[in-house]
């Protein structure tokens, strides 16, 4: 015969979930400040340029974006507009976002990655300028823009890891740039080479950036980016190559 036990079972303590303290992959932002100082090294120069011929920028006159002067070969100033800038404020503006934003990116991508983007989103500003305004333009905002992107494909990419950290950041960012762009209709402002910039930095992050994911046994686990340089080439290349079609596009008087 079976009898019926009613005395409860024992009751066992489960343990709590386990919260796991993983150090982020990071390394120093030391290109940020090479970036920062390469810049205001030529903002210097650009200052002297002034003081001892007269009013004459040469630097800008060489180096800024000027469409008729692509059109005749001169193709570095799709890229060299980004060593130059129109006052103290305006440098002393796009270097604080570069370091702001930039140290950050460059201590989780690494800095051969970090320079491909910064270098990718800045060639797809000026692209964009080039294409859509015939006005002279100059100064790093494209690839900072580039940044921008950049930092808000990563928090989405690894939003499992941060929870909502995540989403408040990206919101922050999304405002961020939503009101700089805003801001950018202004007369006097590259809007079409900050939006380049962004896009640029966009795609770069999505195919390039790094995805981060857990690894290991707890307690024994780490963060490792399933991204290697050779992603990051790839994304470099494909936004160049993109850009170059609209520069093409331009040449050849469609748009």
């Amino acid at each position: 015969m079976r009898y019926v036990n009613e005395t409860p079972p024992p009751t066992y303590n489960e343990a709590p979930p386990q919260q796991v303290s993983v150090k982020l992959p990071s390394v120093n932002p030391t290109l940020t400040y090479i970036l920062i100082g390469i810049t205001v090294l030529f903002y210097l120069l650009q200052s002297a340029s002034q003081f001892f011929f007269s009013g004459a920028d040469y630097p800008a006159y060489f180096g800024m974006k000027i469409n008729d002067a692509i059109l005749a070969g001169q193709l570095w100033r799709l890229l060299t507009p980004l060593l130059l800038h129109g006052s103290l404020m305006h440098i002393g503006f796009n270097m604080y976002a570069l370091y702001a934003i930039g140290a950050g990116m460059e201590s989780r991508m690494g800095h051969a990655r970090f320079l491909l983007l910064y270098l990718a989103s800045g060639f797809a500003g000026n692209v964009f300028s080039f294409f859509f305004t015939d006005a002279n333009s100059l100064g790093a905002s494209t690839a900072i823009f580039g940044l921008l992107a950049a930092e808000g494909v990563f928090l989405y990419q690894n939003k499992e890891l941060f929870g909502q950290r995540a989403q408040r950041a990206l919101s922050n960012i999304v405002m961020v740039a939503a009101v700089n762009l805003l801001i950018g209709l202004s007369p006097g402002i590259d809007n079409w080479g900050h939006i380049g910039g962004l896009i640029g930095g966009l795609i770069f992050a999505a195919m390039g950036g790094p995805r981060w994911e857990m690894e290991g046994i707890y307690p024994l686990m780490k963060l490792v980016d399933r991204r290697d340089m050779s992603h990051a080439i790839t994304a470099g290349l494909v936004v160049v190559g993109l850009f170059s079609i609209v520069a093409i596009l331009k040449f050849m008087g469609i748009n």
